[in-house]
């Protein structure tokens, strides 16, 4: 990959006098996504035709963030040249290499020198309201807190899959990684997005490997309040996290019903008798056979042949797929 580079743009929006800037980490494989990842990253899996991460990074512009430092792997060549042509062009994207995926915090401490002050973190695969986005920044500027946690109420038997706080009088008093449920402070998870002050940034030297080698960006939260304190959080109800292929199909049927994106409708060419169910998406190159239903609620990928008598309803087919005559797909995705 090429050295950390920047697409031209504009600098970021003022934070009462100052710059903010937003990070977002891109550089996880994925690993539950296999066989979807084997030729693009978790970042660049697709949501109604734009990457997941571009839809993560619309929910910070649309609360007027417009300088970002975007964390990659170093095998991930598609996500630099997709936003070469990304469509905002006041919208500034610095990209830096992760050369192993060793974690948030290690993530973050490669950004770092790239952070001027206040900026707001997150990964690629977490989805919230654009709202919670802006609660999560006005919070935190009318608090005056150093860190500000995206927070969620989880069903207990989940807790040992994400960091977990115990909450009190409006603070995060503690903050755990993935902890057993019978170890756990409470039910309330801390999502993958958070605003923080520079300071937490001094943190991020001392913070050891976990037994797993990764470093963990909870630890330096939990330093962060051991130290100095002033962490709170904002609760949602709403969120939608890529984790695995049934993910991605409830996200992809979210946007199909919900998601407000103007339809698409671009097959190359479309066989006699074949209907056509909306909501659908169906990108260019496309080729769908005779006879065939397509929908509802599917979502077909640029580049795909679909032979004759298919029926496809509740489905997402990725790019350059075959898909063989006479196959019924009902909630799948297939590559």
């Amino acid at each position: 990959m090429a050295t950390p580079g920047c697409c031209r743009g504009s600098l970021s929006v003022a934070w009462g006098g100052r710059e903010m800037q937003a990070v977002i980490l891109a550089a996880g494989k994925g690993s539950r996504l296999h066989p979807l990842t084997l030729n693009r990253s978790k970042a660049m899996i697709p949501i109604l035709g734009k990457p997941i991460v571009e839809r993560v990074l619309e929910t910070l512009v649309q609360n007027g963030i417009d300088e970002v430092v975007m964390v990659v792997s170093q095998h991930d060549g598609e996500i630099q040249q997709h936003f070469q042509h990304y469509a905002r062009p006041n919208v500034s994207i610095r990209f830096v290499v992760q050369p192993e995926r060793l974690g948030m915090a290690n993530a973050l401490s490669l950004a770092a020198p790239h952070i001027r002050d206040t900026f707001i973190l997150s990964a690629c695969d977490n989805l919230t309201p654009p709202e919670h986005v802006a609660e999560l920044l006005e919070t935190h500027r009318r608090t005056g807190a150093l860190a500000t946690l995206s927070l969620m109420e989880i069903d207990r038997s989940l807790v040992s899959r994400t960091g977990v706080v115990e909450w009190c009088d409006g603070q995060v008093r503690r903050i755990v990684e993935k902890p057993r449920p019978e170890e756990a402070p409470s039910n309330i998870s801390s999502l993958p997005l958070y605003v923080f002050a520079p300071d937490l940034l001094a943190y991020l030297p001392e913070v050891k490997p976990s037994p797993r080698g990764e470093y963990e960006l909870q630890d330096a939260i939990q330093m962060l309040i051991e130290r100095q304190g002033r962490v709170t959080g904002v609760f949602t109800r709403d969120r939608l996290q890529l984790t695995n292929a049934a993910d991605l199909l409830a996200i992809n049927r979210h946007y199909l019903t919900h998601g407000g994106d103007s339809p698409q409708l671009a097959p190359q060419s479309v066989g006699r008798h074949t209907h056509l169910i909306t909501p659908l998406r169906i990108e260019e190159g496309t080729v769908i056979g005779p006879g065939c239903v397509i929908g509802p609620r599917v979502y077909i990928e640029r580049n795909c042949r679909i032979g004759a008598d298919v029926l496809i309803k509740d489905a997402v087919i990725l790019r350059d797929t075959v898909i063989e005559d006479g196959r019924q797909i009902v909630g799948e995705v297939v590559s």
